[in-house]
């Protein structure tokens, strides 16, 4: 099967163009869904009989654990792309993902230590879905530091691929840890659609954070992609022609 196609379509000008219409959109949006999610999660959610109001955290920490996984297939299958079809445009969108799936993971790991405490009594335990969490922040920083270590950006591309590729086995084990062994961490709730485990206006409002967090990683990722393409490609034609209004 011919491929070519993946090349046109994904070229750094179409991209680059494709991101500029698309990023405010997604700002917008974003801040409108946070705007909902917080207000809803915050104020207008009943508290939780057992946990009181110190369960409103769960409004910042689930969509950041899920971002942390999310993000991290998409850093893979962004560089198993680069790998196979040899894009560039793969590379970059791997190389912009790194660091914002490691801040979200950063974020899961602090917000679930600070619900911990008052739930367990202490700030960390080696349970199977947290130590599982924490090897995906160092295999992003690892990543990162793969994609820094080469002075060639397509050796460091695949590199960084290689080692995402790789890292994909401990998405599953976060995900089931908590079904495959005895662990501290509550069970699943959000995923349980035909009967949650959450009272219907406490998942509401978290349905819409974990909009909120999606749309916001894409709005960054595009603002990154961009600022990769400028300077992937700044020696090309289309790119120079962007600057001719500012030399003027």
């Amino acid at each position: 099967m011919n491929f070519a196609f993946l090349h046109k379509y994904a070229s750094l000008m179409h991209a680059y163009r494709l991101s500029r219409t698309l990023t405010p959109w997604l700002a917008g949006l974003t801040l409108a869904l946070f705007a909902w999610g917080l207000v809803s999660g915050l104020v207008f959610a009943p508290a939780d009989y057992q946990q009181g109001e110190s369960f409103r955290i769960m409004y910042v920490h689930v969509p950041s654990a899920w971002m942390s996984m999310f993000v991290y297939v998409t850093m893979a299958a962004a560089g198993g792309a680069a790998l196979v079809w040899k894009l560039k445009l793969a590379e970059i969108v791997a190389r912009a993902c790194a660091p914002l799936g490691a801040s979200f993971t950063f974020l899961a790991l602090v917000t679930g230590s600070l619900w911990g405490k008052p739930m367990w009594g202490t700030w960390w335990v080696w349970d199977a879905r947290l130590t599982s969490e924490l090897i995906l922040l160092f295999l992003y920083l690892g990543v990162m530091a793969l994609h820094g270590a080469f002075d060639d950006r397509r050796a460091a591309a695949r590199a960084g691929a290689v080692l995402s590729l790789i890292g994909v086995v401990n998405i599953p084990i976060i995900h089931f840890s908590v079904e495959w062994w005895s662990t501290l961490h509550q069970g699943a709730t959000v995923t349980k659609f035909d009967k949650p485990s959450i009272h219907i206006d406490m998942l509401i409002p978290l349905l819409v954070m974990i909009a909120a967090f999606q749309c916001y990683f894409f709005w960054n990722l595009l603002v990154r992609v961009r600022a990769q393409i400028l300077e992937y490609d700044r020696n090309a034609a289309w790119v120079r022609e962007l600057d001719l209004p500012t030399r003027a």
